[in-house]
């Protein structure tokens, strides 16, 4: 299980130059978990699109079903404390608080290509490459060495 942004996610579904690293995210794990406020970060996102006329209202509203079956199950509530003891903590918006305090209470990695989080979060976070490179190295291991 691995805690994600709207950036991956949106990285996953929206065909640019960072799809195929989402995919081999998602290959190596593919239990997503993110908080509720992804889903209007990835509106927001849909809605840049359909304002640059990139895609249609049907393609956006098919593209939002498919990450909401995709996060089905995985969306998680955070507790105001939780929030803003993080947003204290770290001096950092409430926004990025709610996907750090998620992976602290799991006790897994966000896993995003978001620089700042990366630069601020370091003992939580880890970039998309290194988390493949990671499994990757999981994998070899036989469980009979263990």
């Amino acid at each position: 299980m691995i805690v994600v942004d709207s950036q991956l996610i949106a990285a996953l579904l929206l065909n640019n130059e960072k799809t195929d690293l989402a995919r081999e995210v998602l290959r190596r794990d593919d239990e997503w978990i993110a908080p509720l406020l992804w889903r209007s970060e990835f509106r927001q996102l849909l809605a840049f699109y359909l304002r640059k006329k990139v895609l249609t209202l049907r393609q956006a509203s098919l593209i939002m079903q498919e990450a909401e079956s995709l996060m089905q199950g995985g969306q998680f509530e955070i507790p105001s404390l939780d929030i803003l003891t993080v947003t204290e903590k770290y001096d950092c918006s409430a926004y990025a608080a709610e996907y750090i305090a998620l992976a602290q209470e799991q006790g897994v990695p966000l896993v995003t290509m978001d620089k700042m989080y990366l630069r601020k979060f370091p003992a939580v976070t880890m970039n998309a490459e290194s988390f493949i490179s990671m499994k990757i190295t999981q994998e070899q291991v036989h469980p009979e060495m263990l």
